[in-house]
């Protein structure tokens, strides 16, 4: 569903991301791994055309959207949810559901919760409840791809859990394929198919998620910004792990 080929993209005529390569397939989560600064929330910017591409492509549905500006890409059924959620703290839950370009999909079957909360002002929400707001205005657009930028940033265990469990439900029930940017590496692997490592800007691995679960070099590897391969490490099967306490917060 999504292809992007040899994405080089930056800021201010500066690349951050070079010759990044991968895809997305209808109805499969894909985790975007790697260390603050290593370039995840500028490859999510620059397929939705907000970052600057300088070469490459982006495909969607066999469609060219590289270089297109934000506003015609969410035409195209691409969703967001940035990292800071974006959310109208002044408008209620439901206002904020509502201000959606074009609203295709009800996505209270997804997040029940907020039922009972859609006249409550956004801004009084506890965090994880916020969160739930920004991705059920994401998939309130019916998305053909869904992004999510930093899913877990300064949420429980507990939460995060709930959430990545509906994000996978999400695409299992509508066909929609999910790219995922999450610093909790353990439970991005836990419903992700296939993970890509960013490092430095470069794609080092893409593998299985499970494979990468199974390797806790890898994944350790890649938030120390070392760069090993999948293939030049063992991929028996051993305890996971997941450093992603030690990295919050963005540098990207």
């Amino acid at each position: 569903m999504l292809e992007v080929k040899g994405l080089c993209a930056g800021y201010d005529g500066s690349p951050v991301v070079r010759d990044v390569e991968l895809s997305v397939a209808e109805g499969e989560v894909v985790a975007l791994l790697g260390a603050n600064g290593a370039g995840k929330s500028t490859t999510l910017g620059a397929i939705a055309g907000l970052v600057r591409t300088f070469s490459g492509s982006v495909e969607l549905d066999g469609v060219d959207l590289t270089r297109r500006p934000a506003h015609l890409v969410t035409r195209h059924k691409v969703a967001l949810v940035p990292e800071k959620r974006s959310l109208i703290p002044s408008l209620t839950v439901g206002e904020n559901l509502r201000i959606v370009h074009r609203q295709a999909l009800d996505p209270l079957p997804w997040f029940p919760a907020l039922i009972p909360i859609l006249k409550r002002k956004a801004g009084l929400l506890s965090g994880g409840e916020q969160q739930m707001v920004a991705i059920a205005r994401g998939i309130s657009s019916a998305p053909r791809l869904l992004m999510v930028d930093e899913l877990s940033l300064g949420l429980a265990p507990v939460i995060v859990k709930d959430l990545t469990a509906r994000l996978s439900a999400f695409a299992r029930d509508t066909g929609g394929a999910v790219l995922l940017v999450e610093q909790h590496v353990a439970q991005a692997l836990a419903i992700a198919q296939r993970a890509y490592v960013l490092t430095h800007g470069d794609i080092s691995t893409s593998h299985s998620a499970q494979e990468l679960m199974n390797s806790r070099s890898v994944v350790e590897a890649s938030y120390l910004g070392e760069g090993r391969s999948v293939d030049e490490v063992d991929l028996h099967p051993q305890p996971a792990t997941s450093t992603a306490g030690t990295n919050r917060g963005s540098a990207e």
